[in-house]
């Protein structure tokens, strides 16, 4: 194995970086910041930059490689762009133990996304883990109860297909949480639909604990440092 390469057996590393822009920037190292950026697309990894509402940050970058060495990489040449990094979250593209047996295209769909979508520009990520406390532990479940919870949970995200994209990312043993969810949507308001809708299910209103919440736009970074020197 190459020394400079650390590659996934199966899908693909996905790094979120979450960034303030400081003043300074505007002036001197943004070409910095679009030469890490080039030099990512040219190495085949995927970026996909937000525009942040609110204070926790101002711009996030959800980049996705089979090569943890790259993503490496792209965090170290954003911080030399002059971008301050306050939060990230690291997690891999997987299929779940309770939809083995999906059709190629769907399991590559899940393992090997094309981000963005065109048509979803709204754009929400959270991290989230199953609880496990002395009544309720999601682990101590059996098998067939969980799969059981799950298919109804992933029935309510059916329904907003065409709306919302969701991709979920598994997180255990690489970061603090257990799952990472980035989704994509038409409207703004869809976010919050199909979130509220899914609380509901049992998975989630009995089993599931929630991380931060990052909201915004997709956007070129062109038009985001634009935006944000007016």
């Amino acid at each position: 194995m190459d020394s400079n390469s650390l590659q996934t057996a199966e899908g693909l590393g996905v790094l979120h970086l979450f960034c303030k822009i400081p003043e300074q920037m505007f002036h001197n190292k943004k070409g910095k910041l679009f030469q890490a950026i080039e030099t990512a697309r040219a190495s085949s990894m995927q970026v996909v930059t937000v525009s942040i509402l609110g204070h926790k940050a101002d711009v996030a970058f959800m980049v996705l490689s089979n090569d943890w060495v790259q993503l490496r990489s792209f965090q170290t040449a954003v911080a030399a762009s002059g971008l301050e990094i306050v939060d990230s979250y690291v997690s891999l593209t997987e299929i779940s133990e309770y939809a083995q047996g999906v059709p190629e295209e769907m399991r590559n769909a899940r393992l090997y996304p094309e981000l963005p979508p065109d048509d979803k520009k709204a754009w929400c990520f959270y991290p989230m883990s199953k609880r496990r406390n002395h009544t309720q532990n999601w682990f101590t479940l059996p098998f067939e109860k969980r799969k059981e919870l799950m298919y109804e949970h992933g029935a309510s995200g059916r329904k907003f297909s065409g709306r919302v994209l969701q991709v979920i990312t598994g997180s255990t043993g690489v970061d603090d949480y257990e799952w990472g969810v980035t989704l994509f949507c038409v409207h703004p308001d869809d976010l919050k639909d199909v979130v509220y809708t899914m609380r509901f299910d049992e998975a989630s209103a009995e089993y599931a604990e929630f991380g931060p919440f990052y909201s915004g736009y997709v956007i070129s970074i062109e038009e985001l440092l634009l935006e944000r020197s007016n």
